[in-house]
């Protein structure tokens, strides 16, 4: 019976291998759903594109402080971003992709500072906001102000992160400050 189960895992264990090669030499984007390039190419939903979030990128503290005064009257989200950062994919893969987020940030103006490089400008990004890396989401009012009881640090499933964004514009009990 042992040998039986191990020879289960190992079957397991060659079948995932080759599904992540398969994968991989299909330029499939994402480790999570390795064949999705592929059954993509088949399926209806290739044909009809669906709603995406679109970031505009800040590199810089002064490029952040343009585009906020440009988004005056408006919220404003900055997501912290790196192409190495597995956190980010799964932000953007399950939680920017579903369709109540999208519906939830409509009229908010999305920026991303991508810290990839951890360039010096990256750093002063990270820094003044305190932040050691991404993923990090920080929310700004419609008077570009930081909304500093919001700050999403790490991973949220939509679930969470709509209950995130449902918080904007309201204070928290024990403080007087929005």
């Amino acid at each position: 019976p042992a040998l039986r189960f191990w020879k289960g895992i190992a079957l397991m264990l060659l079948v995932t291998g080759l599904a992540m090669l398969i994968g991989a030499l299909s330029n499939a984007k994402s480790p999570l759903q390795p064949l999705g390039g592929l059954l993509a190419k088949n399926s209806l939903s290739q044909q009809q594109p669906h709603a995406s979030l679109y970031f505009k990128r800040v590199k810089s503290l002064a490029e952040l402080d343009a585009a906020l005064k440009a988004a005056a009257g408006k919220p404003v989200m900055l997501d912290f971003y790196a192409d190495w950062c597995v956190s980010c994919k799964e932000m953007e893969q399950f939680t920017f992709s579903d369709p109540r987020v999208q519906s939830a940030l409509k009229d908010t103006v999305l920026l991303q500072a991508d810290v990839t490089a951890n360039s010096d400008d990256d750093k002063a990004l990270l820094q003044q906001f305190n932040l050691f890396g991404p993923p990090g989401i920080l929310f700004f009012n419609e008077k570009s102000q930081l909304d500093t009881h919001l700050k999403v640090v790490g991973y949220q499933n939509a679930d969470d992160f709509l209950h995130t964004l449902n918080q904007r514009g309201s204070c928290l009990p024990e403080t007087t400050q929005c």
